[in-house]
Protein backbone atom coordinates (compact mmCIF):
# COMPACT_ATOMS: atom_id res chain seq x y z
CA UNK A 1 0.00 0.00 0.00
CA UNK A 2 1.58 3.43 -0.72
CA UNK A 3 2.44 5.91 1.99
CA UNK A 4 0.39 8.62 0.90
CA UNK A 5 -2.78 5.98 1.22
CA UNK A 6 -1.58 4.91 4.21
CA UNK A 7 -1.45 8.60 5.77
CA UNK A 8 -4.64 9.52 4.35
CA UNK A 9 -7.00 6.41 6.17
CA UNK A 10 -4.62 7.27 9.30
CA UNK A 11 -5.70 10.89 9.07
CA UNK A 12 -9.37 9.75 8.06
CA UNK A 13 -9.68 7.32 11.05
CA UNK A 14 -7.97 10.40 13.46
CA UNK A 15 -10.82 12.91 11.66
CA UNK A 16 -13.61 10.16 12.28
CA UNK A 17 -12.76 9.56 15.96
CA UNK A 18 -12.73 12.97 17.07
CA UNK A 19 -16.03 13.59 15.36
CA UNK A 20 -17.81 10.65 16.95
CA UNK A 21 -16.13 12.33 20.31
CA UNK A 22 -17.39 15.52 19.90
CA UNK A 23 -20.80 14.15 18.54
CA UNK A 24 -21.05 12.41 21.79
CA UNK A 25 -20.38 14.87 24.03
CA UNK A 26 -23.13 16.92 22.05
CA UNK A 27 -25.47 14.00 22.56
CA UNK A 28 -24.44 12.81 25.90
CA UNK A 29 -27.63 14.56 27.47
CA UNK A 30 -30.34 12.90 24.87
CA UNK A 31 -28.85 9.14 24.91
CA UNK A 32 -30.78 8.13 28.23
CA UNK A 33 -34.04 9.61 26.48
CA UNK A 34 -34.10 8.56 22.95
CA UNK A 35 -33.02 4.49 24.41
CA UNK A 36 -36.33 4.97 26.77
CA UNK A 37 -38.12 6.56 23.72
CA UNK A 38 -36.74 3.76 21.71
CA UNK A 39 -38.38 1.34 24.40
CA UNK A 40 -41.40 2.54 24.17
CA UNK A 41 -42.05 2.96 20.82
CA UNK A 42 -41.28 -0.92 20.55
CA UNK A 43 -43.10 -2.11 23.12
CA UNK A 44 -46.68 -0.11 21.73
CA UNK A 45 -45.77 -0.90 18.24
CA UNK A 46 -48.47 -3.35 17.90
CA UNK A 47 -50.94 -0.53 18.93
CA UNK A 48 -49.34 2.16 16.86
CA UNK A 49 -49.49 -0.35 13.90
CA UNK A 50 -53.14 -0.69 14.45
CA UNK A 51 -54.03 2.58 14.84
CA UNK A 52 -52.32 3.67 11.89
CA UNK A 53 -53.92 0.84 9.46
CA UNK A 54 -57.47 1.98 10.76
CA UNK A 55 -56.38 5.13 9.85
CA UNK A 56 -55.30 4.43 6.25
CA UNK A 57 -51.95 4.94 6.90
CA UNK A 58 -51.35 8.17 7.79
CA UNK A 59 -48.25 8.13 9.24
CA UNK A 60 -48.19 12.28 11.23
CA UNK A 61 -51.89 11.79 12.62
CA UNK A 62 -51.15 8.30 13.89
CA UNK A 63 -47.82 9.20 15.65
CA UNK A 64 -49.30 12.33 17.03
CA UNK A 65 -52.34 10.44 18.75
CA UNK A 66 -50.58 7.44 20.05
CA UNK A 67 -48.04 10.55 20.94
CA UNK A 68 -50.87 11.81 23.05
CA UNK A 69 -51.89 8.58 24.30
CA UNK A 70 -48.57 7.98 25.61
CA UNK A 71 -48.22 11.62 27.57
CA UNK A 72 -51.99 10.99 28.99
CA UNK A 73 -51.21 7.57 30.02
CA UNK A 74 -47.73 8.49 31.65
CA UNK A 75 -47.44 12.01 32.32
CA UNK A 76 -50.57 12.68 33.78
CA UNK A 77 -50.13 9.42 36.38
CA UNK A 78 -46.65 11.55 37.17
CA UNK A 79 -48.31 14.34 37.78
CA UNK A 80 -51.04 12.71 39.53
CA UNK A 81 -48.34 10.67 41.82
CA UNK A 82 -46.23 14.26 42.54
CA UNK A 83 -49.05 15.71 44.06
CA UNK A 84 -49.99 13.23 46.06
CA UNK A 85 -46.38 12.33 46.95
CA UNK A 86 -45.99 16.26 48.19
CA UNK A 87 -49.18 15.87 50.29
CA UNK A 88 -48.05 13.07 52.37
CA UNK A 89 -44.68 14.21 53.30
CA UNK A 90 -45.89 17.70 53.80
CA UNK A 91 -48.49 16.03 56.23
CA UNK A 92 -45.72 13.88 57.85
CA UNK A 93 -43.52 16.76 58.30
CA UNK A 94 -46.12 18.69 60.03
CA UNK A 95 -47.09 15.72 62.11
CA UNK A 96 -43.29 14.83 63.26
CA UNK A 97 -43.00 19.09 63.95
CA UNK A 98 -46.22 19.25 65.86
CA UNK A 99 -44.61 15.88 68.14
CA UNK A 100 -41.23 18.01 68.45
CA UNK A 101 -42.96 21.19 69.48
CA UNK A 102 -45.24 19.81 72.07
CA UNK A 103 -42.49 17.27 73.82
CA UNK A 104 -44.12 14.53 73.38
CA UNK A 105 -41.85 12.49 70.80
CA UNK A 106 -42.44 8.61 71.66
CA UNK A 107 -40.34 6.03 70.88
CA UNK A 108 -41.30 2.15 71.36
CA UNK A 109 -39.63 0.55 74.28
CA UNK A 110 -38.82 -2.30 71.91
CA UNK A 111 -36.59 -0.17 70.41
CA UNK A 112 -35.00 1.67 73.35
CA UNK A 113 -34.12 -1.75 74.61
CA UNK A 114 -31.85 -2.41 71.70
CA UNK A 115 -28.39 -3.29 71.91
CA UNK A 116 -25.65 -0.78 71.79
CA UNK A 117 -27.78 2.04 70.08
CA UNK A 118 -31.16 1.50 72.48
CA UNK A 119 -29.18 3.90 75.26
CA UNK A 120 -27.78 6.58 72.50
CA UNK A 121 -31.93 6.74 71.07
CA UNK A 122 -33.27 7.29 74.53
CA UNK A 123 -31.06 10.19 75.59
CA UNK A 124 -31.67 12.17 71.89
CA UNK A 125 -35.23 11.45 72.47
CA UNK A 126 -34.99 12.77 75.74
CA UNK A 127 -33.29 15.78 74.64
CA UNK A 128 -35.75 16.92 72.43
CA UNK A 129 -38.63 16.41 74.96
CA UNK A 130 -36.79 18.11 77.38
CA UNK A 131 -36.12 21.30 75.32
CA UNK A 132 -38.58 21.33 72.30
CA UNK A 133 -37.60 25.19 71.25
CA UNK A 134 -34.17 24.43 71.00
CA UNK A 135 -34.83 21.05 68.60
CA UNK A 136 -36.45 22.97 66.60
CA UNK A 137 -33.97 25.75 66.16
CA UNK A 138 -31.38 23.50 65.50
CA UNK A 139 -33.13 21.74 62.79
CA UNK A 140 -33.57 25.29 61.60
CA UNK A 141 -30.47 25.86 61.34
CA UNK A 142 -29.51 22.63 59.58
CA UNK A 143 -32.26 22.84 57.15
CA UNK A 144 -30.55 26.74 56.34
CA UNK A 145 -27.22 25.17 56.13
CA UNK A 146 -28.14 22.49 53.43
CA UNK A 147 -30.48 24.06 51.13
CA UNK A 148 -27.80 23.32 48.58
CA UNK A 149 -29.22 19.81 48.86
CA UNK A 150 -33.06 21.13 48.08
CA UNK A 151 -31.39 23.00 44.86
CA UNK A 152 -29.08 20.16 43.89
CA UNK A 153 -32.85 17.77 44.58
CA UNK A 154 -35.05 20.25 42.76
CA UNK A 155 -31.98 20.26 39.64
CA UNK A 156 -32.51 16.76 39.33
CA UNK A 157 -35.69 16.64 39.08
CA UNK A 158 -36.33 19.60 36.84
CA UNK A 159 -33.27 17.29 34.60
CA UNK A 160 -35.75 13.84 34.52
CA UNK A 161 -38.41 16.26 33.93
CA UNK A 162 -36.87 17.82 30.81
CA UNK A 163 -35.34 14.20 29.69
CA UNK A 164 -39.18 12.51 29.94
CA UNK A 165 -40.30 15.48 27.92
CA UNK A 166 -37.84 14.78 25.29
CA UNK A 167 -38.59 11.01 25.20
CA UNK A 168 -41.95 11.98 24.45
CA UNK A 169 -41.48 13.84 21.54
CA UNK A 170 -38.68 11.61 20.33
CA UNK A 171 -41.63 8.87 20.54
CA UNK A 172 -43.47 10.73 18.00
CA UNK A 173 -40.13 10.68 15.25
CA UNK A 174 -40.02 7.29 16.29
CA UNK A 175 -43.46 6.39 15.51
CA UNK A 176 -43.64 8.35 12.14
CA UNK A 177 -40.43 7.54 10.54
CA UNK A 178 -39.81 3.80 12.84
CA UNK A 179 -40.15 2.00 9.64
CA UNK A 180 -37.35 3.86 7.38
CA UNK A 181 -35.01 4.05 10.37
CA UNK A 182 -35.23 0.26 11.13
CA UNK A 183 -34.54 -0.80 7.46
CA UNK A 184 -31.58 1.69 7.52
CA UNK A 185 -29.62 -0.27 10.77
CA UNK A 186 -30.55 -3.13 9.11
CA UNK A 187 -28.82 -2.29 5.82
CA UNK A 188 -25.89 -0.58 7.98
CA UNK A 189 -25.58 -3.93 10.14
CA UNK A 190 -25.68 -6.66 7.14
CA UNK A 191 -22.78 -4.56 5.72
CA UNK A 192 -20.52 -5.35 8.84
CA UNK A 193 -22.02 -8.56 10.21
CA UNK A 194 -23.79 -10.29 7.85
CA UNK A 195 -27.19 -12.39 7.14
CA UNK A 196 -26.19 -13.39 11.12
CA UNK A 197 -27.96 -9.99 12.09
CA UNK A 198 -31.64 -11.11 11.36
CA UNK A 199 -31.47 -13.19 14.63
CA UNK A 200 -29.47 -10.81 16.52
CA UNK A 201 -32.39 -8.21 15.96
CA UNK A 202 -34.37 -10.45 16.68
CA UNK A 203 -33.55 -11.41 20.32
CA UNK A 204 -33.18 -7.81 21.06
CA UNK A 205 -36.76 -7.27 20.24
CA UNK A 206 -37.84 -10.45 22.17
CA UNK A 207 -35.58 -9.29 25.05
CA UNK A 208 -37.00 -6.30 25.20
CA UNK A 209 -40.56 -6.87 25.00
CA UNK A 210 -39.89 -9.67 27.40
CA UNK A 211 -38.00 -7.33 29.98
CA UNK A 212 -40.20 -4.53 30.06
CA UNK A 213 -43.68 -6.39 30.30
CA UNK A 214 -42.05 -9.01 32.87
CA UNK A 215 -39.96 -6.12 35.13
CA UNK A 216 -42.40 -3.46 34.58
CA UNK A 217 -45.88 -4.87 35.09
CA UNK A 218 -44.44 -7.32 38.10
CA UNK A 219 -43.21 -4.27 39.25
CA UNK A 220 -46.47 -2.95 39.02
CA UNK A 221 -48.58 -5.41 40.55
CA UNK A 222 -46.36 -5.58 43.54
CA UNK A 223 -46.26 -2.25 44.83
CA UNK A 224 -50.73 -2.23 44.11
CA UNK A 225 -50.87 -5.31 46.28
CA UNK A 226 -48.30 -4.31 48.46
CA UNK A 227 -49.79 -0.85 48.97
CA UNK A 228 -53.37 -2.50 49.47
CA UNK A 229 -51.44 -4.67 52.56
CA UNK A 230 -49.87 -0.90 53.91
CA UNK A 231 -53.44 0.46 54.13
CA UNK A 232 -55.54 -2.09 55.68
CA UNK A 233 -51.99 -2.67 58.47
CA UNK A 234 -52.54 1.09 58.90
CA UNK A 235 -48.88 1.96 57.74
CA UNK A 236 -48.50 5.66 57.79
CA UNK A 237 -48.13 7.28 54.25
CA UNK A 238 -49.18 4.14 52.47
CA UNK A 239 -48.95 5.89 48.91
CA UNK A 240 -45.53 6.84 49.80
CA UNK A 241 -44.48 4.00 50.80
CA UNK A 242 -46.26 2.39 47.40
CA UNK A 243 -44.46 4.78 45.08
CA UNK A 244 -41.22 3.52 46.83
CA UNK A 245 -41.77 -0.28 47.06
CA UNK A 246 -42.32 0.44 43.24
CA UNK A 247 -38.89 1.45 43.13
CA UNK A 248 -37.62 -1.68 45.28
CA UNK A 249 -39.61 -4.13 42.85
CA UNK A 250 -37.62 -3.23 39.58
CA UNK A 251 -34.82 -4.87 41.45
CA UNK A 252 -35.08 -8.79 41.02
CA UNK A 253 -35.63 -9.82 44.81
CA UNK A 254 -36.15 -6.30 46.19
CA UNK A 255 -39.68 -6.20 47.52
CA UNK A 256 -39.11 -7.90 50.56
CA UNK A 257 -36.78 -5.11 51.90
CA UNK A 258 -39.71 -2.98 51.21
CA UNK A 259 -42.71 -4.53 53.09
CA UNK A 260 -40.58 -6.27 55.40
CA UNK A 261 -39.17 -2.73 56.68
CA UNK A 262 -42.57 -1.91 57.09
CA UNK A 263 -43.23 -4.62 59.20
CA UNK A 264 -41.00 -4.43 61.40
CA UNK A 265 -41.58 -0.78 61.52
CA UNK A 266 -45.00 -1.45 62.45
CA UNK A 267 -44.04 -4.42 64.91
CA UNK A 268 -41.64 -1.60 66.73
CA UNK A 269 -44.58 0.65 67.29
CA UNK A 270 -46.61 -2.16 68.86
CA UNK A 271 -49.11 -2.95 66.64
CA UNK A 272 -47.90 -6.89 66.53
CA UNK A 273 -51.06 -8.35 64.77
CA UNK A 274 -51.05 -5.69 61.77
CA UNK A 275 -47.34 -6.02 61.48
CA UNK A 276 -47.62 -10.11 61.28
CA UNK A 277 -50.35 -9.61 58.95
CA UNK A 278 -48.09 -7.35 56.59
CA UNK A 279 -45.52 -9.83 56.60
CA UNK A 280 -47.93 -13.05 55.88
CA UNK A 281 -49.29 -11.12 52.89
CA UNK A 282 -45.77 -9.78 51.40
CA UNK A 283 -44.76 -13.78 51.83
CA UNK A 284 -47.49 -14.98 50.47
CA UNK A 285 -48.99 -12.65 47.66
CA UNK A 286 -46.81 -10.15 46.64
CA UNK A 287 -43.59 -12.21 46.57
CA UNK A 288 -45.37 -14.60 44.63
CA UNK A 289 -45.74 -12.36 42.02
CA UNK A 290 -41.70 -11.87 41.69
CA UNK A 291 -40.95 -15.64 42.40
CA UNK A 292 -43.47 -17.04 39.58
CA UNK A 293 -44.71 -14.33 37.16
CA UNK A 294 -41.22 -12.94 36.29
CA UNK A 295 -38.96 -15.79 35.94
CA UNK A 296 -42.16 -17.23 33.61
CA UNK A 297 -42.57 -14.10 31.88
CA UNK A 298 -38.62 -13.43 30.96
CA UNK A 299 -36.80 -16.80 30.99
CA UNK A 300 -40.01 -18.61 29.40
CA UNK A 301 -40.48 -15.96 26.46
CA UNK A 302 -36.53 -15.59 25.50
CA UNK A 303 -35.13 -18.64 26.86
CA UNK A 304 -32.07 -16.91 28.64
CA UNK A 305 -31.67 -17.94 32.34
CA UNK A 306 -33.27 -16.00 34.68
CA UNK A 307 -29.90 -15.86 36.52
CA UNK A 308 -28.21 -14.15 33.52
CA UNK A 309 -31.82 -11.81 32.81
CA UNK A 310 -30.43 -11.01 37.10
CA UNK A 311 -27.23 -10.20 36.43
CA UNK A 312 -28.15 -8.14 33.39
CA UNK A 313 -30.63 -6.15 35.60
CA UNK A 314 -28.21 -5.43 38.49
CA UNK A 315 -25.08 -4.65 36.33
CA UNK A 316 -27.18 -2.27 33.78
CA UNK A 317 -28.59 -0.62 36.64
CA UNK A 318 -24.84 0.06 38.01
CA UNK A 319 -23.69 0.86 34.88
CA UNK A 320 -26.31 2.97 33.19
CA UNK A 321 -28.79 3.88 35.52
CA UNK A 322 -32.84 3.47 35.62
CA UNK A 323 -32.56 2.76 31.59
CA UNK A 324 -30.26 0.14 31.78
CA UNK A 325 -32.44 -1.96 33.80
CA UNK A 326 -33.81 -2.54 30.05
CA UNK A 327 -30.00 -2.49 28.70
CA UNK A 328 -28.33 -4.88 30.45
CA UNK A 329 -30.56 -7.79 29.99
CA UNK A 330 -30.59 -7.07 26.39
CA UNK A 331 -26.87 -6.72 26.06
CA UNK A 332 -26.11 -10.06 28.08
CA UNK A 333 -29.29 -11.75 25.82
CA UNK A 334 -27.22 -11.01 22.48
CA UNK A 335 -24.23 -12.08 24.26
CA UNK A 336 -25.56 -15.24 24.88
CA UNK A 337 -27.24 -15.41 21.11
CA UNK A 338 -23.53 -15.05 19.94
CA UNK A 339 -22.49 -17.90 22.12
CA UNK A 340 -25.30 -20.30 21.20
CA UNK A 341 -24.20 -19.30 17.15
CA UNK A 342 -20.32 -19.94 17.61
CA UNK A 343 -21.90 -23.40 19.37
CA UNK A 344 -24.04 -24.52 16.60
CA UNK A 345 -21.71 -23.38 14.45
CA UNK A 346 -18.81 -25.83 15.84
CA UNK A 347 -16.22 -23.38 16.39
CA UNK A 348 -15.90 -23.98 19.71
CA UNK A 349 -13.38 -27.01 19.85
CA UNK A 350 -15.07 -30.57 20.46
CA UNK A 351 -14.61 -32.22 23.32
CA UNK A 352 -13.13 -34.98 20.08
CA UNK A 353 -10.69 -32.16 19.46
CA UNK A 354 -9.61 -30.86 22.74
CA UNK A 355 -6.12 -30.51 23.50
CA UNK A 356 -5.18 -33.49 26.07
CA UNK A 357 -3.58 -32.66 29.41
CA UNK A 358 -0.51 -33.08 29.99
CA UNK A 359 1.31 -36.10 31.75
CA UNK A 360 2.99 -35.41 34.66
Amino acid sequence: MPVTSMTQRFLLLILLTGLLLLSYQVLVFFISPVLWAAILAYVTWPLYSRLRSRLGERNNLSALLMTFALILVVGIPVLIGTFLLQQEARNLYLSLQGQIAEGRLIVPDSVLSLPAIGGEIKIIVDKINNDPSETVQMIRQWTQAHLTYGKVIINEISRNAAKLGFALMTVFFLYRDGDTVLKQIRRALHHIMGQRVDGYLSEIGLTTQAVVYGIGLTALAQALLAGIGYAFAGAPSPILLTVMTLLFALIPFGTPFAWGGVSLWLLAQGHTIPAIGLALWGGLVVSWVDNIIRPMVISGVTQVPFLLIMFGVLGGLGAFGLVGLFIGPVILAVLLAVWREWQARGIVIDDEQAIPEEQP
